[in-house]
């Protein structure tokens, strides 16, 4: 997804920083980073709090091949699959 993309499927949340990180786009507001673009994939930061929820809708937490072995980060999940076309939901 492209940073037009990215700004219009977070409109919703009002102007949203979008810069590039690692091999796809930081996606932040007031300072604070709270989803990735990587890949292809939107991974939406979660904390104890919400974790059970992504959990619940099928996400998964993001992970990546690294020298040979998979590295599971749980700080980031993957967005639900409901939420990839209406911007009110994914910023509720």
């Amino acid at each position: 997804m492209d940073r037009a993309g990215l700004a219009e499927l977070f409109s919703a949340l009002g102007p949203v920083s979008i810069r590039r990180m690692f091999s796809g786009y930081g996606i932040g507001a007031e300072g604070v980073t709270f989803a990735l673009a990587l890949r292809g994939i939107v991974l939406l930061k979660v904390d104890d709090a919400t974790r059970p929820w992504f959990a619940a809708e099928g996400s998964k937490p993001f992970q990546d091949e690294a020298r040979g072995r998979t590295v599971t980060v749980n700080s980031y999940w993957s967005r639900p699959e409901r939420l990839y076309d209406d911007p009110d939901d994914l910023a509720e």
